[in-house]
């Protein structure tokens, strides 16, 4: 009897992290299907790794013969939607990357699909994630989850900035009594206990405001993000002006602006690492916190997402998760480096 190789397809291989992915996938053996919207930037990478391409955009979705899409192409909260319709339509399974709040509480608060999907299967947020995990599993009336992390040796690349440009202008986020609140940005601002230090850290709308929920039902959750005093009373002196940047011509500026990044190199997401925290408490005052250690966040995403696509070919489940209850808190450890601590 012969093999049957199942297709599956990364959309936006030609991006910074979509090209990340495309490599390392290719590195162990699969030969999944290319694909974006110009073929002028998607044929040369699928020649040098001997893989099939599809040029196509959003409103012309080719998903024949495909079991599972792994999204790339962001920003989401204007790509995922159509691409989890034409999913849904061609039942594939759909995996993505975002870190967007909006788009998780999208496709997480979805009912009746027959495939599997699962977005945010990399650094957003799959170490934050399975870290809530954990302390909620130690805690299981916990009533408030606070989580954090420090990134040291990285920087962003053009799709990342570009997404969060693009809800920039929306400020801040927490989850409180079980609902998402918006709040200014560095709405809460607190010293955190860092396997690497002591650093500030200030909340941010990060995409564990809805997954943590999903993941563990905690009514109250913050994330922060360790950054300097200053850059924190920055934050706060232009929290006002924010608004503005939703402005579309304000937006376009600066999305045509962050088309000149790049993102990290080789030796960048070889020496990077991010630094997490976090920690549940109860009604009772009780608390308990762990730390984690992790690659630099792009050279995770890499290894994550494909790892997150092994394991759906193999086990599909209908419905919509998060990384956590899809694929268990010890996911974090399917990719080498990861570091659980106290």
């Amino acid at each position: 009897m012969q093999n049957v190789v199942v297709q599956w397809l990364i959309y936006g291989a030609n991006g910074y992290t979509g090209e990340l992915i495309a490599r390392e996938a290719v590195r162990r053996g699969h030969r999944p299907i290319l694909a974006g919207r110009d073929a002028k930037k998607i044929e040369p990478l699928a020649r040098e790794l001997s893989c099939e391409w599809r040029a196509f955009a959003l409103d012309g979705i080719a998903l024949d013969g495909v079991a599972l899409v792994l999204h790339c192409a962001g920003p989401f909260v204007r790509t995922s939607a159509p691409m989890v319709d034409a999913c849904v339509k061609a039942r594939a399974h759909y995996v993505d990357i975002t870190g967007e709040i909006s788009v998780f509480e999208s496709i997480l608060n979805r009912e009746g699909d027959v495939i599997t999907l699962l977005p945010g299967a990399g650094f957003d947020v799959v170490p934050t994630d399975c870290l809530a995990a954990m302390l909620a599993s130690r805690m299981p009336d916990a009533t408030q989850l606070l989580l954090a992390f420090h990134t040291r040796g990285s920087e962003l690349s053009r799709g990342t900035t570009k997404t969060m440009i693009e809800s920039i202008g929306e400020g801040g986020a927490i989850r409180r009594d079980g609902r998402i609140a918006r709040v200014p940005m560095a709405y809460d601002v607190r010293e955190i206990a860092f396997s690497s230090g002591a650093r500030t850290a200030m909340t941010i709308p990060w995409g564990d405001v809805s997954t943590a929920f999903h993941t563990t039902g905690i009514p109250n959750i913050r994330v922060y993000l360790a950054t300097s005093p200053r850059a924190i009373k920055r934050a706060k002196l232009i929290a006002p002006l924010l608004p503005f940047v939703a402005i579309k011509p304000i937006r376009r500026l600066l999305q045509k602006i962050a088309s000149r990044r790049s993102g990290p190199d080789a030796r960048k997401r070889a020496a990077g690492r991010v630094y997490l925290w976090g920690e549940v408490s109860n009604e009772r005052g009780e608390k308990i916190s762990m730390t984690m250690t992790t690659p630099e966040g792009y050279a995770f995403t890499a290894i994550s997402a494909v790892n997150a696509v092994e394991r759906i070919l193999a086990s599909p489940k209908p419905g919509a998760f998060t990384p956590a209850r899809l694929l268990g808190d010890d996911f974090v450890m399917s990719v080498p480096g990861v570091v659980i601590g106290a």
